[in-house]
């Protein structure tokens, strides 16, 4: 076998090869995200039930309820864009902490069966989802590394392929909560 006729079939392996590694990264990158998805529409199943549950003893936080519920009518919509509901679950996720807050101000709302429930049900949620998102940044991770990385760049970059946005929590959370402002 002639040493250039080697040379063509090494590189059109490595070529292949790449581009196995890149589907495949994508394909995972998509999968987990709708592994998220999923965990999502469950919180948004959930938010219904949590709203009417909280709404008459939360009076004074209607607007708070008000805009939990636009959120999530918003991330239900079909066909918005990944970018979008990450966007949107930022907010939903600093809302409903906002709501949970609230709740633990009113002792008969603390000691209803139906928002404890609802309570220990979203609590189980969102460590879901806080899984999911961990899992789906890991293979975004990845899924960037590959497509920015010599060689793989240039296979990625003949694909059309572009970078994911990962998970990130909104700037308002990175703050330490001041626990003497919760109790006044």
């Amino acid at each position: 076998m002639p040493t250039s006729l080697i040379i063509i079939i090494v590189i059109a392996l490595v070529l292949v090869l790449m581009y196995n590694s890149l589907v495949a990264k994508k394909n995972q990158v998509e999968n987990i995200f709708a592994s998220v998805d999923t965990n999502l529409k469950k919180r948004y199943d959930l938010i219904p039930n949590l709203v009417a549950s909280v709404s008459k003893y939360m009076e004074h936080e209607k607007s708070l309820l008000s805009e939990v519920t636009r959120l999530r009518a918003e991330a239900t919509k079909p066909d918005i864009s990944d970018a979008h509901k990450i966007a949107l679950d930022a907010k939903i996720t600093s809302a409903l902490g906002s709501i949970m807050v609230a709740v633990e101000a009113y002792p008969e709302l603390k000691a209803n069966e139906n928002v404890m429930h609802l309570q220990h049900t979203l609590h189980e949620l969102e460590e879901q989802i806080s899984a999911s998102r961990r899992s789906y940044n890991q293979a975004v991770t990845d899924y960037n590394n590959a497509i920015e990385m010599v060689p793989t760049n240039f296979m990625a970059s003949l694909m059309s392929y572009r970078r994911k946005q990962v998970f990130e929590i909104a700037e308002g959370e990175r703050q330490n909560v001041n626990v003497k402002e919760l109790f006044n």
